[in-house]
Formats: structure tokens, C-alpha cells, sequence
């Protein structure tokens, strides 16, 4: 390359490893917000600060994150971008309507009751509590999205407890997340993952969909499925329920069963998911006939580019990078 065409290069790549630093950014605040102070913003907070209708709620709750998170964008331009570009566009407001008027809510209604380590149990979000509502939207140019929703009231739902942690959940992000691939879901579909049976639940409904197999490794799941869950079903008849181990399935007896579609969520979220989603798209050549789909695919893609460029960026700044801007793009889309 000539001198322009490194420059040029050199400056793509500086903005390309810009992108994934604020991707970066806003995961590491996202994260620690969700962890430490989920419920921190209150009706009374967005009340006040949206009195008179001068504001929105989104805009109230944006500007209060940005005070959270010491984003200085009065002073500092990096910051200023970082707010108009990631912090605002996160933030939805959620409607308890939206997820309530949903069949499985209306229609599958989880006793509290324990059983040894495990427990059905119902829960709840304070107005304002801060949830991921959807999966990861990535932009053309690798800029990320995490989408933050708030109720403006209180949400119930379900869980499933063992030892007294959440082992199981239908929360916003659950129910949104599934809706392309229940869509999608036609003839003899395959899930991987019970969980509470809501994908299961919601493709047996289907008029096109002829049957719903469902693996899960886990028996005790599978038992209080078939206990509490399954008999609430408006067509049981539907499902099949096999008691195994997801990724051994799909290589030594899926290919001789020819599934129409297939739904993959066997993982809690992206950082254990990312080596499973790994692991099981290599499989997806044993069964060509089969149309694949992974639950929050897109968190699943930004784990694993962002584990690549940690890679391309050490490799650069050693002066050891041999690929182009262009062969590096196409690196992180495979």
C-alpha cells in the first residue's frame, strides 16, 4: 500500500476499534447498573422530572443515566457522542400490557410451590426497575444497542427457583426475543432448552407446525414440566419431550429426523452461550434440510467479535497486524 492508502487504512481501523471501545463501554455500564442498582430510578424521580410534559419519559430517564454514569456532555465531546449515540436510543418504556395480553400469560399460570431445591414462584418488577427488553441490535457499522426497558408499573411474572436462586425466568427479554423464531417455526420443529415451556408453548399453537420436539438434559426440569406445565397446554399432543444432551443430539440422532426448523437455547446469556453457540453451528451442516435459529443471537455475535478484535487490536498495536481493514471486516462477520 502507498502512504495515502495506509493512512486511510489507519484511520478506518481507528474507528473501527472506536466503535467496539464504546460497544464496550456501554456493555461494562449496562452491566454494572443491572447488577448494583437496577431499581435506583423511581416513579417519583421520572415524575417530577417529566412534570409539566416538557420531557418525555425516555428523555428523563436517558438524562438520569447519564448523571449515573458521570457522562460529562456539556464539556466533553467523546461523552456528548456516546450519550446521543448509545445512551438514548437504548431506552424503551415497557407496557405490562404488551407481555400480560401475551397466551402464555394469559393462559399457563405457575403454582408457588417447592419441591426439595426447586421452587415455582412469582415475581416482580418495581415501576422503573431497569431490564434488557430485546435481543442486541448491531448496526452496519458494528455499533451495538443494548436495549433498556422500564415499566412504568409494576410487572409480574414467573420463575423457577433452585436453591433459592433464578434458575428460570418468562421476563420481557424471554418473550421478545422468541418472536422471529416463532414466526419462523413451520412443520416439524425442533427446540433445544425447555426452560418453561414458553417457545414449546407458543409453536404449538401454530396451525403450520405439525410437531414440537423438545430436548433438555435436565430431569428434574423435565419432570416439573410435565407436572405443573405441560397439562395447562391446548395442544399437548403436540410435544415431545426427550431427555438428553443438547449437542450430542443434534450430531449423532437429529440428522435422521429431518426438522423443518430449529430453535437453540440451551444458555442463561451471552458469556456462557457464546461456546455453546460455537459449538452447536458447526452442526447445522449434519442437518441441511433444517433451518436454524439461536435465542439472543446478536449478544451471542457481540461476544465473540469482541473477543476477535481484543486479538486484531494487540496484533496492531504491536505492529504485527497483516490484515486489511477489509479482510478484518470480513473476519468479524463470519
Amino acid at each position: 500500500m502507498n502512504s495515502i492508502q495506509s493512512y486511510g487504512e489507519k484511520l478506518k481501523l481507528e474507528r473501527l476499534f472506536d466503535t467496539f471501545h464504546s460497544n464496550f463501554r456501554l456493555t461494562q455500564l449496562y452491566a454494572a447498573y443491572l447488577e448494583r442498582f437496577p431499581e435506583i430510578i423511581t416513579k417519583d424521580m421520572i415524575d417530577s422530572v417529566t412534570e409539566g410534559g416538557l420531557i418525555t419519559a425516555e428523555d428523563a430517564i436517558a438524562a438520569i443515566l447519564s448523571e449515573l454514569f458521570a457522562l460529562d456532555t456539556e464539556k466533553d465531546e467523546d461523552d456528548r457522542r456516546f450519550f446521543r449515540n448509545y445512551v438514548l436510543p437504548s431506552v424503551r418504556i415497557l407496557t405490562a400490557e404488551r407481555y400480560t395480553s401475551n397466551p402464555y400469560y394469559k393462559n399457563i399460570k405457575l403454582p408457588d410451590v417447592k419441591r426439595g431445591s426447586w421452587e415455582f414462584k412469582n415475581e416482580s418488577y418495581k415501576p422503573y426497575r431497569a431490564v434488557i427488553c430485546h435481543d442486541m441490535i448491531i448496526n452496519e457499522d458494528f455499533s451495538e444497542i443494548a436495549p433498556l426497558g422500564f415499566f412504568e408499573e409494576e410487572f409480574h411474572f414467573p420463575a423457577v427457583l433452585e436453591d433459592g436462586n433464578e434458575w428460570m425466568t418468562l421476563t420481557p427479554v424471554d418473550l421478545d426475543t422468541c418472536d422471529d423464531a416463532i414466526a419462523a417455526a413451520h412443520g416439524r420443529v425442533i427446540t433445544f432448552g425447555l426452560g418453561l415451556g414458553y417457545y414449546a408453548y407458543m409453536v404449538s399453537l401454530k396451525d403450520n407446525v405439525e410437531s414440537v420436539t423438545v430436548v433438555e438434559k435436565s430431569e428434574k426440569v423435565i419432570e416439573l414440566f410435565r407436572e405443573f406445565i405441560l397439562p395447562q397446554f391446548s395442544k399437548p399432543e403436540k410435544v415431545r419431550i426427550i431427555c438428553a444432551d443438547a449437542f450430542e443430539y443434534a450430531e449423532h440422532t437429529m440428522p435422521d429426523e429431518h426438522f423443518d426448523y430449529a430453535f437453540v437455547d440451551t444458555w442463561r446469556d451471552a458469556s456462557d452461550g457464546a461456546p455453546m453457540y460455537k459449538r452447536m453451528k458447526p452442526l447445522e451442516t449434519l442437518n441441511p434440510d433444517t433451518e436454524f435459529s439461536y435465542w439472543i443471537e446478536n449478544f451471542l455475535i457481540s461476544n465473540i467479535r469482541a473477543e476477535k478484535l481484543v486479538g486484531i487490536r494487540e496484533k496492531y498495536n504491536s505492529g504485527e497486524l497483516e490484515l486489511s481493514y477489509d479482510e478484518i471486516v470480513k473476519e468479524l462477520k463470519k
